[in-house]
């Protein structure tokens, strides 16, 4: 019988952070995933504290960077790795009206220090920008696919990861703790992204799901080292490779990539840059998103040692630290959830 303080449910972005904590804090875990929810593994990684389409600060951005930052240099260093990848956004400019709006979103408090006053003129001539770019201050891009890789490889060399799938009929509770087949635990936490649709426990609360698909190009006149956002973003991942992303598909709840996308990417890509380019990749997953755009954390409503942690949707580099602190110091030091992010809101 394996004894530990805790269980998690899913080694996504969520799980993972939420492990970080707890190895922080010299707690006990096992991990258990069957690798079926691919959204953190094909996930572009930018971190961005606003919200480019109508130039709005993204909730808790500060306090959400100043959590994650340090955590993904600890890991980094843990894992030996180049995960944080320091890049700019550069918003590409439609009109006069929208340099405009910029400038006065510059001048809010909120944004003052995420938004640049200096509008950067256009000198490449493979992207069509007439009215510049704006710049966003402290973002860049995380390398989730190989954290997501290189962290299950460490927890698989320690034997605290079970590649299995989760079957709920087994889970035996008690008062003070649960039994998972061979594993007594003082806690459960389920941060299975989508796949909390199928959890007997946690499948009531409203997470949509929504499909996203990007592909990968090469691209050799095309020459930026920034990332580049209009009706999709376009990130360079090196040696002339950039991410373009990503769609948005509520129907479709599976991870198989479609024309469909691809076309639309190549449609939206056209319009905003003139050089040639070929697709060299196409993934999908399934983002774990909710109606009201907040996470999901919080307590079972009769099973005490039962959680959740979930619903991260597009921001998940920026907002995983900051809700698996939250999750933790709720469970070990009894403070209160932020209400936003409770999931008993939908109780």
């Amino acid at each position: 019988m394996n004894n530990v303080d805790y269980l998690i449910v899913g080694s996504g972005l969520a799980g993972i952070l939420f492990a970080e904590v707890l190895t922080r804090q010299h707690k006990t875990f096992l991990i258990i995933d069957d690798a079926s929810q691919q959204s953190s593994v094909v996930a572009g990684g930018l971190y961005n504290p606003v919200i480019l389409k109508r130039f709005t600060g993204v909730w808790k951005a500060k306090e959400q960077l100043d959590i994650a930052m340090p955590i993904y240099e600890r890991l980094e260093n843990s894992l030996g790795i180049k995960l944080d990848h320091k890049i700019s956004v550069k918003r590409l400019f439609n009109s006069i009206q929208e340099q405009n709006n910029w400038f006065l979103a510059a001048d809010k408090p909120n944004l003052s220090k995420f938004l640049s006053h200096k509008i950067i003129t256009n000198d490449n001539s493979s992207i069509k920008a007439d009215f510049g770019f704006g710049t966003v201050l402290r973002t860049g891009r995380i390398d989730t696919s190989s954290l997501v890789q290189a962290y299950k490889e460490e927890l698989d060399k320690k034997g605290l990861l079970f590649d299995e799938s989760f079957n709920y009929n087994l889970l035996d509770h008690h008062q003070d703790h649960l039994n998972y087949n061979k594993i007594k635990t003082k806690h459960v936490v389920f941060a299975e992204g989508f796949g909390l649709k199928n959890n007997p426990y946690f499948n009531h609360l409203p997470l949509n799901g929504t499909k996203g698909e990007l592909i990968t190009i090469f691209a050799p006149d095309l020459k930026i080292d920034y990332v580049l956002k209009s009706s999709v973003f376009l990130i360079p991942i090196g040696n002339d490779y950039y991410l373009v992303g990503a769609t948005y598909e509520w129907e479709d709840k599976t991870n198989a990539i479609t024309q469909k996308a691809k076309s639309e990417l190549i449609s939206k890509l056209t319009k905003f840059i003139k050089c040639d380019f070929d697709i060299v990749n196409q993934v999908a997953g399934i983002r774990p998103t909710v109606k009201d755009r907040r996470p999901l954390v919080g307590r079972h409503k009769i099973y005490d040692n039962m959680y959740v942690l979930n619903g991260l949707g597009t921001r998940g580099v920026m907002i995983a630290p900051y809700v698996a602190q939250q999750l933790f110091d709720f469970i070990e030091h009894k403070l209160p959830l932020n209400l936003e992010i409770n999931s008993n809101r939908f109780e």
